[in-house]
């Protein structure tokens, strides 16, 4: 079967979920026999044309010029390059090249989509960018051969709001299993002297609010802020903490086993992401035994269940690091390597997506 991969911001991943999924996945269909195409805009630093046996195809991008309309124009872009090829499924992930489907009809291949987590509802957009978000979504629902969802909230979101049925598939992770002391070197850090946050610099994120949370708690120990601050709401926040010399913004971290070993040895990770399904770098975290607190909403809990701290507002945030007890964070560690392994486990969720893509 030839599949097309469509809707992120290339492999080998350099941003965010939708990325990771589209590494694992294509890789792991390419090992089980299919030709797999991942479409990458042009200006990502990764130019040969295969990856790990995936095929790569570069399509002009506009984002950084035209922000979300340059990713839908990118995302057009990509589905008309589409329409001219032999694929057999189109998988999507993300709605923002939906208000275009109709034109599939010019070909015989299907169209999954990966629902996301309501972009639409990202306090970042403004209220006409709000709704343009909400049309697509709108017009994925109704244009799809398939939907997916990462989260049993998001299934019953979509089902609520739009009658539509969806098959439940979450992300996946691997289990982290050999850390190494000596990349604390570079953050010149004990094992779990330190606590730490990795995350987009958006507001539904609640950085503030954990940041905040920390500085009321009046802790000795370093809290690591990982992801790209050079953003505009990145640069308020490295503003704001500027005077508390304990909070340290490292920027991005790409290399991945640099990464897990950070979260490996933090004393607690923290979760703030408040928008959107099952989020990829919370499992991610879950596979590094990180101890988390996770902010408290349905889709955390619907993951995490009680095997996590969580909080609701800064003074939760100061609680659960001045009352950190030990014992907790080997029972939560254990219970969460058990989820990633038996429920998020990415050979079993790669195999339930080829599935769909096959049979629907």
């Amino acid at each position: 079967m030839k599949i097309a991969v469509l809707g992120t911001r290339g492999i080998p991943n350099r941003y965010g979920g939708f990325e990771q999924a589209a590494e694992n996945l294509s890789m792991m269909w390419n090992i089980l026999g299919h030709e797999v195409t991942v479409y990458n805009p042009d200006d990502h630093p990764y130019k040969d044309k295969t990856w790990n046996g995936v095929k790569i195809k570069q399509i002009c991008s506009n984002e950084k010029r035209f922000g979300v309309v340059g990713t839908s124009i990118f995302d057009y872009l990509c589905l008309s390059d589409a329409l001219n090829q032999d694929y057999d499924v189109v998988f999507e992930l993300g709605c923002s090249a939906s208000v275009f489907y109709q034109s599939k009809n010019k070909r015989d291949f299907k169209i999954i989509t990966n629902m996301d987590g309501l972009e639409w509802k990202r306090s970042k957009w403004n209220k006409i960018t709000r709704k343009f978000l909400e049309y697509l979504e709108m017009q994925a629902v109704l244009k799809s051969d398939a939907l997916i969802a990462d989260n049993p909230g998001i299934q019953d979101f979509l089902k609520n709001k739009y009658n539509a049925d969806s098959y439940y598939i979450p992300y996946g992770a691997d289990v982290f299993e050999n850390p190494n002391m000596k990349v604390l070197e570079g953050i010149e850090q004990e094992p779990y002297s330190y606590f730490l946050l990795v995350a987009r610099f958006e507001p539904e994120n609640n950085i503030e609010m954990i940041l905040d949370g920390y500085i009321q708690s009046k802790s000795k120990e370093p809290f690591f802020v990982v992801g790209n601050y050079k953003t505009k709401y990145g640069n308020v926040l490295v503003d704001k903490y500027k005077k508390y010399p304990l909070i340290i913004f490292l920027g991005s971290i790409y290399n991945f086993m640099t990464l897990n070993n950070i979260r490996y040895f933090s004393k607690i990770y923290f979760h703030g992401h408040s928008v959107g399904g099952t989020n990829p770098s919370l499992l991610e975290a879950m596979g590094c035994s990180c101890c988390i607190a996770a902010h408290n909403n349905a889709f955390n809990r619907y993951v995490l269940g009680e095997d996590s701290y969580y909080f609701n507002n800064s003074n939760d945030v100061a609680h659960i690091i001045n009352s950190y007890a030990e014992n907790c964070r080997e029972y939560y560690v254990q219970n969460n390597k058990i989820k990633i392994k038996i429920n998020y486990n990415w050979k079993s969720i790669s195999k339930q997506y080829l599935e769909i893509l096959i049979n629907h």
